[in-house]
């Protein structure tokens, strides 16, 4: 009674303090988190003062300069308000998180002393290797520039064509062979040059690329006077590429090239006037010969088409009409690939020469309307408007297809389909079918595109005339909106994302009646719009006014009763808004991290609202009735720290909904949602919480699984007792279950989750096994037979992972063929009362036959990995039991001071592509049960790399192996560790 009774005393002796000192704590960590503001702001100024060409920051000070931004801009703020709205009951509660936070304050501030120093020797590093496209034709030209560089006569160098010619691809090829030069130059500087020219963003680019700090410059000449000092003590090769603006080297900070400085400059221009006026030795870029011309088209195309009849003549009339410009043979190939009747050929070669009659040699349009003529030949209106889109984003700026593909979404381009993933599915097709036409092109593994600049100029000249005209200034370091007689009336789109834009003036009031898109995404020290700013834009249905500072909405945004899409992601000082119920178009609503902190006025009025973003990290009451309402809604998501809980009976009936990101606070409205999920069947898409903890509302949590899939739900301080109270989606693909209390057997939950593929279970109690054979039914079988990644950690209950009793053992043949067949990774820590990981009778057949990974840590208790059930043991035969494990690459096993065997004596486990096996601290095994390939008679195991070992050699002598001749192959992989 004593030891049950001494604890509960505790807490109550806790909590009673807190309450008691609740002041005196509040105020002791105020104090605190301000020493440490002083103390991080101190670190900063410090780090401002540092040559980072020579330097640079160490990890454990940028870790700490993060978690203590993290205490002072995030949760303290968050503790303040609790404090402010803590009633006088809950102040207990409160009182232990501030005490938790003084320690950890007290911690963090200790840590930032660095009595060594914030930065340390920056690794010699030359340069960063650029991707690069296979070299046509400019062989002999690589020459030429390269023994330039190479000597001492030329200092800068001007590679001079027409766009689309293979300036920029030589170029890069050259750059990259650069970096092995390291004994010639220092430094190999890659910048491509914005056209109209910024002085500023040129001197941002090759600071940033020479490490050099800019920050506490302001004006263009300072700037450029830090620069030159800088460079000056680098023997750098600098290329700059795309330039159309003439300027000066000393007006960037660009140290002149001398042969005593041993510097070199290559600029790329499609104008010989830029490179004579830099004094550059110009190297002019031919056209490709004929014969190259044909081969590079044969390569886009695919030489397949030599077997039309008859082709071969046509195949070489267009090849001629591409001029030998590698650009335009690239484009237009890929606009005829897999066009196989010869009509439709010699239609494309009569359209082609109608769009290059007249062209004069060697200019702009030489390219423009070859390049033209690939878009012409794009099959709809619809695509060509996804394409032009694409030009309304910065020059080389990389573009998220899925962010561009809601866009276009949003902006009526992709048609309206069934759902929203079948719309998602449109706009991957076009854009797989811009990238295979070559008017795009693949980035950052293709999760983004881009457009090559000669392209995307294309683009914009078809949409500077005409009806539908874009103006577009994107991404060149703007720091006014352009004047108002450049806002003609005509516009149809506007992008001036991504500038530095800090003030429209108030009594700007562009006449833009036929403008239907603006994007102002990227300035963020735009604070204000004017109330008159609108008022000449009745046509806008797309404003993106994301990662602006904008504190405060205009209400002449509520009179734009056409707006389809409103953007405000990330605006984190827009801390209030104007009624929406007027925008009874809206269809989307984004936002995602802006500083709301109460829902928006008549947000429940949009009836035509299909995606709505609520994660704002300060709105922590939606009031109920709002989105039940939004019967149109696909989208919602409400997910940041601190989330917003959303009652089940608000979302339950939304019918249209396909995608849910959101947190309940309890299990019944959770359930109520997840029955009309599975009712619907609509979802592609769902991230669930249900419940939460102080750690989760620090961000601990509240984060996706590395493995993205689409289907989640994690269940955190949960009470789980009968088996009606909990709903899983059918098509559930990741479960996690945390700090739960289970008063039953999880296991229950498991039925027709046939698409389950992740599953953690950690720090529950009253779990005290993941599948039991004797109670499982066949459906459960197959579950576990699709899961891919199963987690058991800190499960104090937990005694069998599978439990296979005495009166189901006829059943194991058949089981080992069907649980756990896809599992490729188990991890399993501190399980204090588990003693053993797997029964044999799993593994004797394929039951684990995709396994790659066994990782097992902190289990005290744990004696064996593989072993019989109890009743089994005696019944061993003399001939050794082959356990296959083919896939098996990692065996991990450490801090289980228990262990005493792998698997029982005369099993040998069959792990032909082990590639490494960690012994941490496990003194009590006495033998690794591994069966070695025979190659001539002699043991043999090519795929490990390597063993490493943290017990005494001492152990590793005695240990004892079924062919002694094994621990000789084993030898050359072994590594110990020191204690």
């Amino acid at each position: 009674m004593e030891s049950i009774t001494e604890p509960a005393l505790e807490q109550v002796a806790e909590y009673v303090g807190c309450h008691i000192n609740f002041q005196n704590d509040v105020d002791d960590l105020r104090k605190r988190v301000a020493d440490l503001k002083r103390r991080r702001n101190d670190t900063v100024a410090e780090l401002q003062t540092v040559d980072y060409l020579e330097k640079q920051v160490k990890e454990e000070v940028q870790g700490w300069l993060e978690g203590a931004g993290k205490v002072i801009e995030i949760e303290m703020p968050d503790i303040e308000e609790q404090v402010q709205n803590v009633s006088y009951l809950s102040r207990g509660n409160l009182g232990r998180r501030v005490r938790q936070k003084i320690q950890e304050v007290r911690e963090i501030y200790d840590q930032g002393s660095f009595p060594q120093g914030l930065v340390i020797e920056r690794s010699p590093t030359i340069g960063i290797p650029l991707p690069t496209e296979n070299m046509v034709g400019e062989v002999n030209l690589k020459e030429k520039i390269w023994g330039y560089l190479m000597g001492h006569e030329v200092r800068i160098i001007g590679v001079c064509g027409i766009g689309g010619v293979g300036k920029t691809t030589v170029m890069k090829h050259i750059h990259n062979e650069l970096l092995n030069e390291a004994s010639r130059f220092k430094k190999v500087v890659w910048v491509t040059v914005s056209h109209p020219l910024s002085v500023f963003r040129l001197q941002d680019d090759i600071a940033w690329a020479m490490n050099i700090s800019l920050s506490n410059r302001r004006g263009e000449l300072h700037r450029a006077s830090r620069l030159m000092e800088a460079m000056k003590k680098v023997k750098y090769a600098l290329i700059l590429d795309d330039v159309w603006d003439k300027f000066t080297l000393h007006s960037i900070g660009i140290p002149e090239p001398t042969m005593e400085n041993g510097c070199k400059i290559v600029i790329t221009s499609r104008s010989i006037d830029v490179c004579n006026y830099l004094k550059c030795q110009v190297v002019k870029v031919p056209p490709l010969p004929e014969q190259e011309s044909l081969n590079l088209f044969l390569d886009k195309v695919g030489q397949d088409v030599l077997r039309i009849p008859n082709l071969e003549e046509i195949l070489k009339l267009m090849v001629a009409e591409c001029a030998g410009l590698p650009l335009a043979i690239v484009v237009i190939a890929g606009s005829m690939r897999g066009v196989r009747d010869i009509f439709e050929w010699r239609n494309a070669l009569r359209e082609l020469r109608q769009c290059v009659v007249d062209t004069e040699k060697d200019s702009e349009d030489e390219i423009f309307k070859r390049l033209k003529f690939s878009y012409d030949r794009l099959p709809n209106s619809s695509i060509q408007e996804c394409f032009l889109y694409c030009s309304l984003h910065p020059e080389d700026g990389e573009i998220e297809r899925k962010y561009l593909i809601e866009d276009w979404i949003c902006e009526g381009i992709v048609e309206k389909l069934g759902s929203r993933r079948e719309m998602h599915d449109k706009g991957n097709a076009i854009l797989n079918r811009l990238l295979n036409c070559c008017l795009l092109e693949k980035a950052y593994e293709n999760l983004c595109v881009k457009m090559h600049d000669v392209v995307r100029d294309m683009a914009l000249r078809i949409k500077r005339t005409g009806p539908g005209r874009f103006m577009v200034k994107a991404g060149m370091k703007l720091t006014e909106i352009p004047p108002e007689d450049e806002w003609n009336e005509d516009l149809d789109k506007v992008s001036l994302m991504k500038n530095e834009i800090s003030h429209i003036p108030k009594n700007m009031s562009p006449k833009c009646l036929m403008l239907s898109t603006l994007i102002l995404e990227g300035n963020k020290g735009l604070r204000q719009i004017s109330e008159c700013f609108f008022a000449n834009m009745p046509q806008l249905k797309f404003l993106d006014l994301s990662k602006t500072g904008i504190e405060v909405l205009p209400n002449s945004i509520c009179n734009l009763e056409h707006l389809t899409a409103l953007i405000l992601c990330e605006c984190e000082h827009l801390e209030r808004m104007p009624s929406l119920s007027k925008l009874k178009a809206l269809k989307k609503l984004d936002l995602d991290r802006v500083g709301l902190r109460e829902a928006p006025e008549g947000i429940e009025m949009l009836e035509n609202l299909e995606y709505l973003d609520l994660s704002c990290p300060n709105l922590r009451v939606l009031p109920g009735g709002k989105i039940s309402k939004l019967f149109c809604l696909q989208y919602l998501r409400k997910q940041r720290i601190f989330s917003t809980e959303i009652r089940g009976e608000e979302v339950a009936g939304l019918k249209m909904l396909e995608w849910f990101e959101g947190r309940f606070d309890w299990l019944k409205d959770y359930s109520s949602f997840v029955s009309k999920l599975n009712h619907f069947r609509r979802s592609s898409h769902y991230f669930i919480k249900v419940g939460g903890t102080d750690k989760d509302e620090e961000g601990h949590f509240w984060k996706f699984n590395n493995n993205d899939l689409p289907k989640q739900v994690i269940l955190i301080g949960c009470k789980i007792g009968k088996k009606d109270e909990l709903v899983l989606p059918d098509d559930l693909q990741d479960l996690r279950i945390e700090y739960c209390n289970a008063t039953v057997d999880i296991s229950i939950f498991q039925k027709n989750l046939t698409q389950l593929q992740t599953y953690a279970l950690k720090y529950c109690q009253g779990i005290g096994c993941v599948v039991s054979l004797s109670s499982s039914s066949s459906t459960s079988l197959t579950v576990m037979n699709n899961l891919e990644v199963l987690t058991l950690e800190g499960l104090p209950n937990l005694r069998n992972v599978v439990k296979v009793k005495k009166t189901r053992a006829s059943l194991a043949p058949t089981i080992s063929l069907h649980i756990f067949s896809n599992l490729k990774q188990l991890r399993v820590c501190y399980c204090l009362n588990l003693k053993k990981l797997f029964p044999c009778e799993l593994l004797q057949g394929q039951g684990l036959q995709n396994l790659e990974l066994i990782d097992v840590h902190s289990c005290p208790r744990m004696e064996e990995i593989i072993g019989w059930e109890e009743e089994e043991e005696g019944n061993q035969t003399a001939t050794p039991i082959l356990i296959p494990l083919p896939k098996l690459r990692k065996l991990k096993l450490q801090f289980l001071s228990e262990l005493k065997r792998i698997c029982p004596k005369r099993t040998i486990m069959a792990c032909e592509s082990l590639h490494s096996i960690n012994i941490y601290l496990c003194p009590k095994v006495k033998r690794i049960p591994l069966c070695l390939g025979r190659e001539n008679a002699q043991p043999s195991l090519p795929a490990v790399k390597s063993i490493y070992i943290f017990n005494p050699k001492e152990w590793w002598e005695s240990l004892e192996w079924e062919n002694p001749d094994d621990k000789v192959v084993l030898l050359p992989f072994l590594k110990f560790e020191k204690e």
